[in-house]
């Protein structure tokens, strides 16, 4: 099995909080941006998906804390998608430190969103195919 997707961060001292470590919501800052990272890295834009009339939605998220982090420190934030049948699709992404050490572990659950409509699309899996310069990346 390949490695999955990655994105270095490094805790910033303004993303702490008053005992000195990692904010919760900015766990989900760092997952959002591995996300859209790795759809970058496949050819996916934003613009790409208005173009096709289609936005992602995330439906539920679940932060599993581990370890700390404090400013400083260095971070590798993993994404992988997961693809069943229906609507929707599942994320998982680990947050780990340098030395290997996983700090939290984020699992999601998303659809796409036709704009118009305002449902979820029936097979998010043709979309992301279709848009996708390198749908390997996304598990496609």
């Amino acid at each position: 099995m390949t490695e999955p997707f990655s994105v270095p961060v490094t805790v910033r001292g303004y993303e702490t909080d008053v005992q000195g470590h990692l904010n919760q919501a900015v766990y989900l800052n760092y997952a959002e941006h591995a996300r859209w990272a790795l759809l970058h890295a496949a050819g996916i834009s934003q613009s790409g998906l208005i173009g096709k009339g289609v936005g992602p939605v995330a439906l539920e998220t679940t932060i599993r804390y581990h370890r700390e982090l404090l400013a400083g420190d260095e971070v590798e934030v993993t994404c992988t998608f997961e693809w069943g049948e229906g609507k929707t699709f599942r994320m998982r992404q680990a947050i780990r430190k340098t030395d290997g050490t996983v700090a939290a572990e984020v699992t999601a659950v998303g659809g796409l969103l036709d704009l118009e409509q305002r449902r979820l699309v029936a097979d998010p899996r043709e979309y992301f195919k279709e848009l996708a310069a390198d749908p390997a990346m996304l598990g496609l």
